[in-house]
Order: structure tokens, then sequence, then C-alpha cells
């Protein structure tokens, strides 16, 4: 007779969950879609529009006013985050959200520039929110292309391979030339979509064995759920330390490469070149740090699968504390521009380190089947960071250059050293977490 307080076994006749199949195709495609959008946020985001609203409004005034409007996309996203990942964990699949999210970056990317200053303003922050927010939804079909075992080497070979993107992004405007703005964005917008398309069709989700209703009291919902996870931190291990310290890294790290055309065409001209030139040597400078960019993806994801992701991403910050005092030496004493090629190229290493390491380190905190809340999360503290980045920028450059009075180069060095200390404070606040992999409950896990 068995213990009664023994269950017995299970039938043979009680069926298994059959296991995920992953097929090639819908991990190329997956991989293809960081393609597609690295074409967006190199080409638009880091630089062509910034080097747009540097014509518009001159040199003095470009970082501030960049700043402002980036800032204000960023707000909204931020604000919108945490609804946005309750409505995919509660639809029955995500790819909807992402093909909406992307058609509607497209249209506004191929307006930008054909109106009047404060018409691209406005479109560019519809881009940009719709472009944020299918970062998110992208994001959070990484479990589908992916097992644990493979997860930090398949995010790595997208970040990788999505940096070949931002070839496309500067070749384009190498063929082109950056005279005619309208056809730079228009040939950008192009790009994206062709590339995004086999996302749309070859990566297929298992779906969600649970849907509900997304109406107006899921607003009221996923709200009250957003406070009480962040309140029951303890529940999840780690979490809330984490969040707060992906706010001052990425702060710092996505401001950086936002202005980082501006800080170099203003590098180029402080050397005597003319600002035709200051722009190819943008253009040129950032093509350096995408090559490094693409070998750092692959190099990192090996690193995060063989050593875990908590300290593959110690060993990325550290790198970033050593680029952002190099980078703000060059502006602050005028070291010559091959400087900033160097620079650029440990930025690039750098970079793909980053997203190699962060997005299976937040899968390591998050209950699967919170996958889409806790990736609202993940998100709304990244928006969070490009709100505060862009402000920091803003203010920084405005008091140095517009009131201090001194050289665009060395106003901005001294923006730089201001972001070097976000990445100092974010090495000091994650080393208390643990990377171990979590034992869920049935809850957490879905299973009831």
């Amino acid at each position: 007779m068995l213990d009664p307080g023994i269950a017995p076994p299970a039938p043979d006749t009680v069926p298994h969950k059959a296991p995920h199949e992953i097929k090639r195709s819908a991990v190329v495609s997956w991989v293809l879609y960081d393609l597609a959008n690295t074409i967006f946020s190199m080409g638009v985001i880091s630089l062509y529009f910034s080097l747009w609203v540097r014509d518009q409004v001159g040199a003095e005034r470009a970082d501030t006013t960049y700043g402002i409007i980036t800032a204000l996309s960023m707000a909204i996203i931020f604000m919108v985050s945490p609804l946005l990942g309750a409505m995919t964990d509660r639809a029955p699949r995500r790819m909807p959200f992402l093909i909406a999210s992307t058609v509607l970056c497209v249209a506004f990317t191929a307006t930008l520039a054909r109106a009047g200053f404060y018409t691209t303003a406005v479109c560019f922050v519809v881009a940009n929110v719709a472009y944020q927010a299918g970062l998110q939804f992208y994001d959070a079909l990484l479990p589908e292309v992916s097992t644990e075992e493979n997860r930090g080497r398949i995010g790595g070979i997208g970040v990788g391979v999505g940096y070949i993107g931002s070839y496309f992004a500067v070749g384009i405007g190498l063929w082109l030339g950056t005279g005619n703005k309208p056809l730079l964005f228009t040939a950008i917008a192009a790009a994206f979509i062709l590339l995004a398309i086999p996302c749309f069709l070859f990566v297929r989700e298992r779906g969600n064995p649970h849907p509900r209703r997304i109406d107006l009291a899921m607003v009221r919902d996923s709200t009250s759920q957003t406070i009480r996870t962040l309140r029951e931190g303890a529940r999840y291990p780690g979490l809330v330390r984490f969040l707060v310290g992906r706010v001052f890294y990425t702060d710092a790290i996505n401001t950086v490469i936002s202005i980082m055309a501006l800080y170099t065409v203003n590098i180029a001209v402080s050397t005597g070149l003319d600002e035709a030139q200051g722009q190819k040597q943008a253009q040129l400078i950032l093509m350096s740090a995408i090559t490094f960019a693409v070998l750092g993806g692959f190099f990192w994801g090996w690193m995060t699968d063989r050593h875990g992701p908590r300290r593959t991403l110690n060993f990325v910050l550290v790198l970033w504390m050593a680029i952002f005092a190099a980078a703000g030496a060059i502006g602050i004493f005028g070291l010559p521009l091959w400087c900033l090629y160097i620079v650029a190229a440990c930025a690039g290493v750098g970079l793909g380190g980053v997203w190699a390491a962060d997005r299976p380190y937040m899968l390591r905190l998050t209950p699967p089947a919170r996958v889409g809340e806790f990736y609202g999360l993940y998100g709304m503290v990244g928006r969070f960071s490009a709100i505060t980045g862009p402000i920091v920028w803003a203010a920084t450059t405005y008091l140095t250059i517009q009131v201090a009075q001194l050289m665009p180069r060395v106003g901005q060095g001294i923006g730089v050293i201001v972001l070097l200390g976000m990445v100092v404070a974010s090495f000091i606040i994650l080393q208390p977490i643990s990377d171990k992999p979590r034992e869920w409950s049935e809850e957490d896990r879905g299973d009831r």
C-alpha cells in the first residue's frame, strides 16, 4: 500500500505538453528583424535626424533642441510601456502588435523632413514611439526562438547581425549623400519594412493558452499590477535593483549613441574641416563603431552563455567606463580626430555586450507567465532613462555652450563625463544581484 502522503504515479494516458519546436527559419527571421530596426535606430535616431536638426537650428542650439524632442518622444513611450506589456500578455499573440508598431514607424519615418520644423518634429516623435514599442514586442518574442541553454547565443547573434543594419543606414547616406534628407528618410523606411517582413511571416508563437479581454478595465488592472509588482520586489529577487541599475547605464549609453554624430561633427570642424567634411567623418566613425559592434555581439553572446549574464554585464560596464573617460577627454582637451575612431571601435564592442547580456539577464529574473508585463517594466525603465538622458545632456550642453560660451566640443566633452558618473552608479547598484535560474511557482510558470 502506498503511503497516503505520496501521490500515485500519473497514468501513461496523461497527455504531456509537447516540446516547443524552434525552426531555423524562425530564428533567422527573428534575427533579421534586429537588422531591420537597427536601420531605423542608426539612420534616424543616431545620425540623420540629429544632423537635420543641426541644419535647422545651428550648432549652438542643436544639442538642446534634439535633446528636448527625443525626451518628449521617450516620455510618451515611458507612460504607455506597462500598458502595452499587459495588452500583449492578455492577447492571443504578440506578433500583431509588432506588425502594427512597425508599419506605423515606417509610415511616419517616410514623412520626415518633408514639411516644416514642427511638423517634422511631431512625425519623429510618433515614429520613435512606434519604434520603441516595437522593440518591447520584439524582445518578448525571444523565448519563442530560443531555449534557456542558447538564449544568450541567439540574443548575441541578433545583436551582432542587427548591427549590420547600421551599415545599411550609413551606406544609404554615403550612396545618396546627406543633402537630400527627405530621400534619405524614405529610403530608410523602405529598407526597414522590407527586412522586417520575414519575421512577421516565419516566427510562430506558441500563443497564449488563456487569452483575456483587452478593454478599459485592463488599463486600471495593468496599472495596479505594475505598482504591485514593484512593491512586491522581494517576491522576485533582484528585479527592482536590476531595473534601477538599468536606468543608469542605458541612460548614459543611449544618450551618447544619439549625440555621437553631433559630437563628431563638432570635433571635426574644430580641426579645420568644413561642415560637409564633418558629416562625412561622422558617418565613417559610426561605421567603424558598427564593425566592432557586429563582432562584439557574437563574442558577448558566447560570454553570456559561458559565464552568465551578470559577469558578462559587469565586464561590459567596466569597458564603458573607460570609453566615456576617453571620449570626454577628446572633446575637452582637443585631441586629434583619429582618437575618436579608437573610442568608436571600443564603443561598438561595448554596445554589442550591453544588449547581448541584459536581455538574458532580464529573462532570468522574469516569471514565464509574465514575460510581456515584465518586459513592459524593462522597457519602461529604458524609456525613463531615454527621457532623463537627453534632458541631462541638453541641460549640460546649454550651461557649458550657451551660458558659459565654451566651444561646442568642450561643452559636449563635459557632458560625456557627466554621463560617465551614471555608468559608475549602475555598476555599484547591480553588484548584489544573483543571476542563478529561479524556481518559479506554478502560477508564475503559467501552469495554473
